[in-house]
């Protein structure tokens, strides 16, 4: 298998739950952990008719909310960066972000008390819309979040096994707190359509994602629409197409979990293009967290010579349009991921994290905001 993709791999994960074939899914995760970045997961478990009712029933009511009733609950409320954020209140790269969403997390109190460090803030409650105005919806999101967070556990797991790590504490999991003290986010996102003469269509600028795993956002990702967009940058920088795969999920590699692994498993750069035509395209990201008190540089694990030998058979990456997270070598993750979204929504940050908005932003509110 070539270490410079042309394409995105398909883990089956019914595989892993065969003991005949787990050793061949394993293969196929260690190649895409180590050469890729991104994979799509077909048949997780997960239940279609929750995502279903997900999907066609609640994405559409949700946005068509009153803008009112949406800013209700804008993220500005929340010190826990939770809620609505308006079309084009984010930015990558000094260029603005073309896209609507809600950002919630699976169900904590948050532990903050006086004395403690500012981003154990970070954590806590979601803000959700009035339950008369979209009922049931609720229940319904944080059902989906709670089995995303089980899978992405479970695939946790998996990836120590195919990066040669022991199980449980000794591999991967070491980097997660006890289940009261954890926390994973999603986002329901809106990418409005542009004109198919439009000569910007950045639905999301180049990046990496700052935690362990997302499933897409570390991440699971659950493309939530037919529409195209989501593409990842190979070794030689070439943008690859991840176009939407039915009952799949794209999993993707972030940069805390490249740190640990001295860049044995790939952050990979991404980026959304809005879509073109009449219809929006909508995306529901996953993205799973690790103990807001691990420090990274801490914590480097330790891989035999022949796993090594396999990243360093991959190369390096030759060109990139996104921009690394510099505070891991030095910031326990919970702070890292604070500044981060500080950075990213400065009007948040002014109000409820003011000392670190003044360092970060000594003139004030910028006209352009960026974590990237």
């Amino acid at each position: 298998m070539s270490a410079n993709f042309s394409s995105v791999p398909i883990l089956n994960y019914e595989l892993a739950q065969d003991p005949a074939r787990r050793q061949e899914f394993i293969e196929q995760l260690r190649h895409a952990l180590i050469n890729v970045g991104f994979l799509y997961l077909s048949n997780p478990p997960v239940d279609q008719e929750l995502l279903d009712t997900l999907v066609n029933k609640y994405i559409p009511q949700l946005f068509a909310l009153p803008d009112d009733t949406k800013l209700a609950i804008r993220m500005a409320n929340s010190p826990h960066f939770l809620g609505y954020s308006k079309l084009g209140a984010e930015f990558t790269k000094g260029a603005v972000d073309y896209r609507e969403q809600f950002d919630f997390a699976t169900p904590h109190i948050s532990r903050w008390k006086p004395g403690d460090p500012d981003y154990y803030s970070l954590w806590g409650p979601s803000q959700w819309p009035d339950e008369e105005l979209v009922p049931g919806f609720r229940a319904i999101m944080e059902r989906y979040m709670l089995q995303v967070q089980d899978v992405s556990y479970v695939f946790a797991e998996l990836a120590s096994e195919a990066l040669g790590l022991p199980p449980g504490k000794a591999g991967l999991a070491r980097f997660y707190d006890t289940p009261d003290l954890m926390q994973h986010r999603s986002k329901i996102v809106k990418y409005p359509p542009v004109s198919s003469d439009a000569q910007v269509d950045q639905g999301v600028g180049p990046h990496y994602d700052a935690g362990f795993l997302t499933f897409v956002r570390s991440l699971f990702l659950l493309q939530a629409s037919d529409h195209p967009g989501l593409q990842v940058q190979n070794l030689s920088g070439e943008w690859i197409d991840a176009p939407p795969i039915p009952k799949t999920f794209v999993v993707n590699i972030g940069k805390a979990l490249e740190f640990v692994t001295r860049g044995l498993a790939r952050a990979t750069s991404h980026r959304v293009l809005s879509p073109r035509g009449n219809t929006p395209r909508y995306s529901v990201p996953f993205f799973q967290n690790i103990g807001l008190n691990v420090r990274l540089a801490g914590s480097v694990l330790d891989f035999s010579e022949d796993i090594l030998r396999l990243r360093d058979a991959r190369g390096s990456v030759s060109t990139t349009d996104s921009v690394n997270f510099a505070e891991f070598d030095r910031e326990p993750s919970g702070q890292v991921n604070l500044i981060g979204r500080v950075k990213s929504h400065p009007d948040v940050g002014q109000i409820h994290y003011p000392e670190l908005f003044k360092q970060l932003f000594p003139h004030g509110l910028p006209a352009i905001a960026s974590a990237y």
